[in-house]
C-alpha cells in the first residue's frame, strides 16, 4: 500500500559514514548521492532523508519524520517529545559516549563552574548549558557558537561548553576541562504517534532488532571445536556463551561438538587452553549479527 512508508532521519554530518555503515551491515543498503538529501535504500517501504543530528529530535517529534538517529544530547537540547526507543552505542570514532563539558584555557584561574558567576559562555547547546548553570546557581552569559568553539577562549569567551568523544581537540587548543555536563550516546528516536500505528511500530521494531543484532556482535567471533567427553567440564568451565554452549554428539561417542560465542580477543587466550585441554579442530568464525 502507498501509505505503507516510513520515513526515517538519518543523521547527516559526523555520525552519517558510522550509521550508513552500521544499517548496511544490518542489512540496508542505503546510498547517498552527492548534493541531495534523499539517500536511497534497498526498502520500497522506507523513505530516508538526511537532517542534522541537532535538528533530527524536533523534525520526528513533529512527524516530519517518523524515527531518526540522533545523539542523547539533542533530545535533552531541544526538550523534544519523542519515544527513545533503543541506545545505539556507536560513533565516528569508538562505542564511547560522547561528553559534554565544561572547558576554559590551561591558565585560567576558573576551578569550578562557581567562578563563572557573570561571564561569558560560548557554545552550541545553549539549552543544555543554561540547564546546568541553573542546577548550580549560577548566571552568566551564554552565547550560541556556529563553529569552532575552542578556538574562542580566551578571547571571545571566558569559558566553553563542548562535545568531546577523545579530548584530543580539547588539548591541541590548551584547554582545561572544568566539569562534565552531559554523556551522550546515539538513540533510535520515534514519533509517538508513528509508533501508535501497527504496521510503522512492526516496522520500526524490525530495524531496531537488526541495528541492535549487528552492534551485540562487533568484536565477537563464533568459536566450534571437538572436544573429549572426559574433559567435558573442564572445557564447558573456561568457555564462556552468551547462554550455554550448543555440545552436540559426534558419530565417535567419545567426542562432542561444541560451538559458542566470545569475545574476538578472548580466542588467542582460549585456543590455546582448549588445545591443552583435549579439544581438536578448534574452528573460528565470522558473525555478523546475534538477536537475543
Amino acid at each position: 500500500m502507498a501509505d505503507n512508508i516510513l520515513k526515517l532521519g538519518i543523521p547527516a554530518g559526523s555520525l552519517q559514514e558510522a550509521t550508513v555503515e552500521l544499517f548496511q551491515k544490518s542489512g540496508y543498503n542505503i546510498t547517498v548521492e552527492k548534493r541531495s538529501y534523499f539517500p536511497s535504500i534497498d526498502d520500497d517501504e522506507i523513505e530516508c532523508m538526511l537532517i542534522r543530528a541537532q535538528e533530527m529530535a524536533r523534525y520526528v517529534a513533529n512527524g516530519v519524520l517518523d524515527a531518526g538517529l540522533t545523539g542523547h544530547d539533542w533530545i535533552v537540547e531541544t526538550g523534544a517529545d519523542v519515544v527513545e526507543l533503543a541506545e545505539l552505542t556507536f560513533s565516528k570514532v569508538s562505542r564511547r559516549p560522547v561528553r559534554w563539558v565544561l572547558c576554559v584555557p590551561e591558565s585560567s584561574p576558573v576551578q569550578s563552574v562557581k567562578d563563572l558567576e557573570g561571564k561569558t559562555i560560548a557554545t552550541e547547546a545553549v539549552g543544555l548549558t543554561k540547564s546546568y548553570l541553573a542546577r548550580h546557581g549560577v548566571t552568566a552569559n551564554v552565547e550560541f557558537s556556529w563553529g569552532a568553539t575552542e578556538v574562542k577562549p580566551p578571547k571571545l569567551a571566558d569559558a566553553i561548553v563542548e562535545v568531546t568523544e577523545t579530548g584530543s581537540s580539547l588539548r591541541a587548543n590548551h584547554l582545561r576541562i572544568v566539569d562534565e555536563i552531559l554523556q551522550s550516546t546515539t538513540r533510535f528516536i520515534v514519533n509517538k504517534t508513528a509508533y501508535a500505528d501497527p504496521w510503522k511500530k512492526a516496522k520500526i521494531d524490525d530495524i531496531v532488532m537488526m541495528l541492535k543484532a549487528t552492534l551485540e556482535a562487533e568484536n565477537k567471533v563464533g568459536l566450534m571445536l571437538n572436544a573429549p567427553k572426559s574433559g567435558l567440564d573442564a572445557i564447558l568451565a573456561l568457555l564462556p556463551s552468551l547462554d550455554q554452549p550448543t555440545v552436540a554428539p559426534l558419530a565417535n561417542m567419545d567426542w562432542v561438538d561444541i560451538t559458542t560465542v566470545v569475545d574476538e580477543k578472548a580466542v588467542r587466550t582460549l585456543a590455546p587452553e582448549l588445545k591443552r585441554l583435549g579439544a581438536r579442530g578448534i574452528i573460528e568464525f565470522k558473525i555478523s549479527k546475534i538477536i537475543d
